[in-house]
């Protein structure tokens, strides 16, 4: 993830940055459902990135499975 994180443009990667701290902060507040609402695959839509993460609940964690950049 780091190394895809700092080839974003600036703009890009600091509302990634903003996003991903929001969602670890409160993980289902911050995002929105993928798909069904499982509550566990969530993801983040900007207006410069989306991101698709992984929830865990149980040990408070969460997991970058995809970084888009929409431009």
């Amino acid at each position: 993830m780091r190394r895809n994180h700092e080839a974003l443009p600036a703009a890009a990667s600091e509302e990634l940055t903003l996003a991903l701290a929001d969602a670890c902060a409160d993980p289902l507040g911050a995002t929105s459902p993928y798909g069904e609402d499982d509550k566990y695959v969530r993801m983040i839509v900007g207006s410069h990135v989306f991101a698709v993460l992984l929830i865990g609940h149980t040990l408070r964690s969460s997991t970058v499975l995809q970084v888009t950049y929409l431009g």
